[in-house]
Order: C-alpha cells, then structure tokens, then sequence
C-alpha cells in the first residue's frame, strides 16, 4: 500500500495528528506490546487511525472511513469491511485505552472562563445508560434493564464520567453493563478516585449522597457540592448569616445519637418561588465542604451548582450529535461484540475530547468562554477539513491549523437564555405490544409465503 512523502498511509488525518500525536499512538502500542508479527496491509498503526476517525465520522460505514482518510490512488481496491472488522478485533480495546490515558488531560487554564470557582477546578461526576447492538454476546456481557413493561428493548451498558464542566473535557470514565451487584452508580465511584484530587470542587448529584461514599471521596483532596434528598437529617449546630448551617452527617442513626464518627458539612435549604420553573416552592438542600460563609455565601454556590448541569451537555454531545441514532444504526452503539463495544466507547471518547481540545484552543485564541462556541458547528467544520487532503511543510501546517481553528470561533452560541423546560416526554409510548424474550430470536421460517397460503372457501 503506496505512502505519502511523509510515510503515512492514511495521508488525509492531517489535522486529527496535530491534536493526537502519531507519537502518542506508537507510544499506546509499544506500552501495549501490541505489534505487528507478519507483513500486512492493514497494520495496527493504520487501523488505530480508522477506528480514530471513525469516532469523527461517525456517519460513515468503517470501510468509508478509511477511503476517507486515504488519497484515491488509481487502480488501488479498498480493504473489504471484513478485513477491517478482522484488524479491529486483532487491535483490541488495550491500545485505544492506553492511548485514552495518554491523552487526556484537564484542558482549562486560569486563562480559560467559567472553568474555575476561585482558584479551584469545576469537574462534575454523573452517569448516562447507552444502548448496545441486541447480539447474544452483547446480551451476555451486559445484560438489559427491567422495567414496568419488561426488559429493556437492547442490552445496555452504563457509563459512569469525570467531566471538566467549563470545556466539557471528559477526564476519566468506567463502564459496566446493567445487571449484576455493583453496576449501580455510586458503586462505580470508587474507580474514578484516582482523578480526583486537591484543587478541584466535585459537583454531584442526589442519587450519589451517602455517608461512606462522602467519606472516601472527600479523602481524595477533592472539595464537593452536591445535593441531597430531603430526607436527609442535618441538624444545625452552627447557623451563618446567609442562611446556611454547620450540621453532621454520620454513617447511621445510633452513631447519629451518640454524636460519633460524624463529618462537617455545610447545609443550604432553598425554594423556587417562581411557578413556571420546575421545583416549585419544593425544598432542595446542598451540602459541601466549602464551610466558610463568608468566603462562599450560599447564594453564590447555589448558582454554581447548577455548574453541574455541563455534563449532561456532554451527554448529548456525544449521543445526540457525534454518534445520533438513525435509520441503520438503532443503539447508540454499533458493534455486536463486548469487546468492540468498549473500543467503539474509548474511540469517540477520544474523538469528543480532541474535538474539545480544539474547541478550548479556539476559545483561548478569541478571547471567548468554550461555552460560547457550538459544538455541533465545530464538528461539522472538522469533518469537513479532517478529510481535506493537504501537502504541507511544518509551519504551511500550522497555519493551516490556525485557519481551521479560527474559524470554529466563528461558530457561537447565542448567549444562553433565561429559560426552562418541563420534564415531559414529547412523543408518547407505542400502542404496539412491546418486545418480549418469547419474540428473540426469531426462528427461521419452514414454509415459503406460497406454501403457507391457505384459500378460505
């Protein structure tokens, strides 16, 4: 397979190399001891690159990635799709995830708006279920959801994230299927603790309140925000000025009574009060670490708790718009095996965080908040440069890159408007029966349409 001047065979990743170096991937392969034992045309380092670019390009078949990403040279064939799914499955997930912790990084600067509560970091933790082809070992791996109407209609599997709220950077994240003890939420914490440490302020939510969980986690270094239910029993020992209180949490209610083990947080009650905003005159109560009232009045981490609602903007960055539903691809994900599932995760959590490395950069450069900048506008304008193929020197390469990235500054956001939306669903349920474990898989038919027809007379 011919290469360019420079060696490369996919020679249309130009840009992608600027923000993942190639030095990066040798470097996920060597520490991976993932080589090449024969003479191939589709090398590791190659098809590291396709499922790379497949995680930009997302709306093309693997095979179309990679005529994508490679000049057309006359009276050359394209890999058919099976050899590419074959050189998927010989690189495996360890590359792509060595690669991942390679890479990323917290990408804010005190340079960066929005990313900072005083000189500590903004990172929210939460997690969103992802829907998985319905093959028999996706099934087995990760099981499906039960529900009110039965099972869940794919397997699924639950991703669990660290986002840097202020340039929606996904810093770390864990995967587990759906069923089993310890697949919940907050059991999947304790894998994220590595990430966390001094200097940065964890908003979480609700479902993550518990005392063993606060313990473990505040003894990472990390300040919290978070919420808690409203059964909560914090009672105030020490009450400030703004409204907020000094209570105790502890491990249970004896432990409670005999006022032992317990740790100090600071309590904020609060309400709504205006009708159209969901929580209507509803209590809602923060606890954190942050203790002083002075240096952080309550109101003031009110508002900033509501920081926390980013990452489920990351959510949709990736669900809604990098890897959409549609018409050949029902489940989030594509791939019918456990293990391409998780390499198909890792590649566009890759993607996203260059896509978002790009958009930081951007924003620095204009002088902008990241979140001014549109997502969906940026990635359009990747994946309209990503494929153009270029024959640059060094310095014709990086103002080709600052071009590139100029103009995704000029892809923002309307200043977010004063508004609220009811949490209804839009389109009701079916009226068709729901798919049930009777209904998969379909047995093969034994008669032809013609042999089964029967005249009634």
């Amino acid at each position: 397979m011919a290469t360019d001047e420079a060696g490369r065979v996919l020679d249309k990743v130009l840009l992608m190399e600027e923000f993942i170096g190639p030095e990066m991937v040798e470097q996920a392969l060597k520490d991976t001891a993932c080589f090449d034992s024969r003479a191939c045309k589709l090398t590791r380092q190659v098809t590291f690159w396709v499922i790379l670019s497949a995680g930009i390009m997302t709306h093309m078949p693997i095979r179309q990635v990679f005529k994508a990403t490679r000049a057309l040279r006359f009276n050359e064939s394209t890999p058919h799709r099976s050899s590419l799914c074959i050189a998927r499955q010989r690189l495996g997930l360890a590359p792509v995830k060595r690669l991942f912790e390679l890479l990323v990084r917290p990408l804010a600067t005190l340079a960066t708006r929005g990313a900072f509560h005083r000189d500590l970091r903004l990172v929210a933790l939460d997690g969103t279920v992802l829907n998985v082809p319905d093959s028999p070992a996706n099934v087995a791996a990760f099981g499906r959801t039960d529900g009110g109407r039965g099972e869940s209609a794919f397997p699924q599997v639950r991703k669990l994230s660290l986002v840097e709220t202020g340039t929606h950077a996904e810093l770390a994240f864990v995967v587990r299927g759906v069923r089993g003890a310890g697949n919940g939420e907050p059991s999947m914490v304790p894998a994220l603790f590595k990430h966390l440490h001094t200097g940065m302020l964890l908003l979480w939510d609700r479902g993550f309140f518990g005392f063993s969980l606060w313990k473990q986690t505040i003894q990472t270094g990390v300040q919290i925000l978070g919420r808690v239910p409203q059964r909560a029993i914090l009672k105030a020992f020490e009450t400030f000025a703004d409204g907020s209180y000094l209570a105790k949490i502890y491990a249970c209610p004896s432990l409670r009574n005999r006022d032992e083990g317990g740790i100090v947080v600071r309590v904020i009650r609060y309400t709504i009060d205006d009708p159209q905003r969901v929580g209507h005159k509803q209590p809602h109560i923060l606890i954190t670490t942050l203790l002083d009232a002075a240096l952080d009045p309550a109101v003031d981490l009110i508002l900033l708790y509501h920081e926390r609602w980013e990452i489920e903007l990351v959510f949709d960055e990736q669900k809604t718009h990098q890897d959409p539903r549609r018409a050949e691809k029902p489940a989030n994900l594509r791939s019918e095996t456990p293990l391409g599932v998780l390499q198909e995760i890792y590649a566009l959590s890759v993607a996203h965080y260059a896509m978002r490395a790009m958009m930081h950069q951007s924003a620095l450069e204009a002088n902008l908040d990241p979140d001014r900048l549109s997502f969906t506008g940026c990635l359009h304008i990747l994946r309209t440069r990503i494929i153009e193929s270029v024959r640059l020197s060094r310095s014709e390469l990086k103002l080709w890159c600052q071009a590139v990235l100029r103009e995704m500054s000029q892809e923002l956001n309307e200043p977010r408007r004063n508004r609220i939306n009811p949490r209804v669903v839009k389109i009701k349920m079916s009226k068709f029966m729901k798919k049930r474990p009777e209904h998969r898989p379909v047995p093969p038919l034994t008669k032809t349409f013609a042999e089964s027809v029967v005249i009634i007379t």
